[in-house]
């Protein structure tokens, strides 16, 4: 695997946009590795080559600009529905065929992307090893004696072996962190509900998670773009709008256990890793600041000690009493648990979460964000084999707490031990703080420079981001503020500068408004439900940004507009009550369009 060859998304849709490699030849590309990798236990369903390469080609009609994932080849955990492929939770007893895509899934086809099969995972997505499979265990992508880690094993170690830059794992309790951590890769388990998990199969359906595995952390915020929204279809959907990925912030607080309160089970490797991961955050900048870690530790013990356990039995009851053998034995004895639960046991533990919720809150009142070890330890298969319950718990001590507490999470490549074993750190931080973890994480990462993942590839420069310096605030223009339309003499006014042409994401509605000067009004649609509409960025100074915003008269607002790549920035949107007597021009892709063909009517 060469180096020349593009391995990250960014890269990948930057050759395919710029004709230096086409959809086709990548997909064709990650089969072949998916032959030379040679490990049956990585995939339960592989998707027939002539069938996706032919769907790449397709692509080739479309406007690349406005897919964000234009040709990038993706694995699905096998817990997610992806039509065309049996949904089996790693149980064929349980298998079943849908009859149409997950949310997550449909979305990321709607931005390009190329589903090529469904990944390995313990059985119905109970474990953070991923031994539990009657499909067989993949091999951990850097060292084959090592667990792959789990529940979401295939689609990690997929990304981890460079077969695919991107997979959808879940989190329910870990499960697309640690086996981040484990296979060198970034691990993004987003905020409760941003994520629709209408098409999953439920682990414990009030805190699931679909979680994203990327060999980067602009990859994971990339395809967190293309799938975060609501979604009628799930009831546990919330909207949640992901904030711009922005610098490091000056004065960046991280809070770390208190001394005494961190646990390795012995493992002096991954303590001294830690310590080292601690160091570097200095360096960059931020203050460590200590917390108390217990009121976390007694949150995760209630994930398997307390009522949830009862969400996993509810999953696969009726196979249990129909058919016990079908489930794997030690799945079996620990969703059976579930049974005995009282409504007097939930009603209790629901009552001491709400406390230790509070806390937590109090805790993050101090700091922007916990840097915790993914993992305390790492294991080989034999190791789990032996020991598998115990063990498996043990993995879970930095991650079973945070959907509980409702807090999202990024898993980041640390370090490479001496012994050849990863290590990984996590950042977590309240719901609604993923760009957060995101703008934070990705210095970090790029400053380890580790290669990426399995494979001796270097990580590329972190890309520029949109605000360039301090004092410069992009925004994006759609209509008369357009270079050479009848407003854009405001912008220069106020000398702002024109950064750079492009489109949003396809999920946005444009209409002339009657107005003088005719102006459009863009508003933000459900994902996939609307087109890309054309704009342009403008840089001003952040006093001529408050002019500018100040002086906007209704009903024009300014919102995050999300664009074609993945990135947000600030800019005009309209308020949605004036629509009532404005035609709908979207299908003019832009404001110029529109205005050239009024021009000659």
């Amino acid at each position: 695997m060469g180096a020349e060859q593009p391995e990250t998304i960014a890269a990948i849709v930057a050759a395919h946009r710029a004709g230096t490699l086409t959809p086709a030849q990548t997909v064709a590309r990650t089969y072949r590795r998916i032959r030379d990798h040679n490990d049956p236990a990585v995939f339960i369903s592989l998707r027939d080559e002539k069938d996706a390469v032919a769907e790449a080609e397709r692509l080739a009609t479309k406007d690349a600009t406005s897919l964000p994932l234009y040709g990038v080849p993706v694995a699905v955990k096998d817990n997610i529905d992806a039509l065309g492929f049996p949904t089996t939770a790693a149980c064929p007893a349980f298998s079943y065929t849908p009859t149409r895509d997950s949310t997550a899934v449909e979305r990321l086809r709607a931005a390009g992307a190329i589903i090529i099969g469904k990944t390995n995972l313990d059985q119905f997505a109970t474990g953070l090893v991923g031994v539990r499979s009657p499909y067989g265990i993949p091999k951990n992508s850097i060292r084959d004696d090592l667990i792959p880690g789990g529940s979401s094993s295939g689609s990690a170690v997929a990304v981890g072996a460079g077969l695919v830059p991107l997979s959808l794992g879940t989190d329910t309790a870990g499960s697309g962190r640690v086996p981040a951590m484990l296979n060198n890769i970034v691990g993004l388990k987003p905020s409760l509900g941003m994520i629709s998990t209408a098409g999953l199969v439920p682990a414990c359906r009030t805190l699931d998670c679909i979680s994203v595995f990327a060999l980067t952390v602009d990859d994971t915020a990339l395809a967190l773009s293309v799938m975060a929204g609501p979604d009628q279809a799930d009831p546990f959907s919330r909207d949640r709008p992901l904030g711009p990925i922005t610098p490091l912030p000056a004065n960046l607080r991280l809070g770390v256990p208190r001394n005494g309160q961190l646990i390795f089970f012995g493992d002096k490797k991954v303590e001294a890793a830690y310590s080292d991961a601690l160091k570097r955050w200095t360096a960059l900048g931020a203050t460590p600041t200590e917390i108390d870690l217990e009121p976390f530790y007694e949150t995760a013990r209630l994930l398997y000690e307390g009522p949830w356990i009862a969400e996993r039995y509810l999953v696969i009851k009726n196979l249990l009493a129909s058919a016990p053998d079908a489930i794997h034995p030690v799945t079996r004895e620990i969703t059976a648990a579930g049974a005995r639960l009282t409504a007097a046991e939930t009603f209790s533990a629901l009552y001491r979460l709400q406390g230790l919720r509070k806390i937590a809150e109090r805790t993050f009142a101090h700091i922007d964000a916990l840097v915790l070890p993914t993992a305390p330890t790492a294991y080989t298969t034999a190791q789990v084999l032996a020991n598998p319950i115990e063990l498996n718990s043990r993995l879970g001590t930095y991650t079973n707490f945070v959907n509980l507490l409702d807090l999202c999470g990024l898993a980041v490549p640390a370090s490479m031990r001496a012994d050849g074993i990863p290590f990984g750190i996590t950042l977590l931080a309240p719901a609604g703080c993923d760009a957060l973890l995101a703008s934070i994480g990705r210095v970090f990462h790029a400053d380890t420079k580790l290669s990426l993942g399995a494979q001796r590839v270097a990580q590329a420069p972190l890309a520029p981001l949109l605000a360039s310096s301090g004092d410069e605030i992009p925004i994006a223009v759609v209509g008369a503020h357009l270079s050479g339309m009848a407003l854009n003499g405001e912008l220069k006014a106020l000398n702002g500068k024109l950064v750079e042409a492009t489109k949003t994401a396809p999920d946005y509605k444009l209409y002339a408004l009657k107005t003088t000067p005719p102006k459009p009004g863009m508003l933000r649609v459900e994902a996939g439900k609307g087109a890309a509409i054309e704009l342009e960025i403008w840089s001003l100074s952040s006093s001529a940004f408050g002019k500018f915003v100040n002086a906007i008269p209704a009903p024009m607002a300014i919102g995050t507009i999300r664009l074609a790549d993945g990135r947000s920035v600030k800019g005009f949107l309209v308020e949605p009550e004036v629509l009532g007597e404005a035609r709908d021009i979207t299908a003019y892709g832009g404001w110029r369009k529109y205005m050239k063909e009024a021009a000659t009517a």
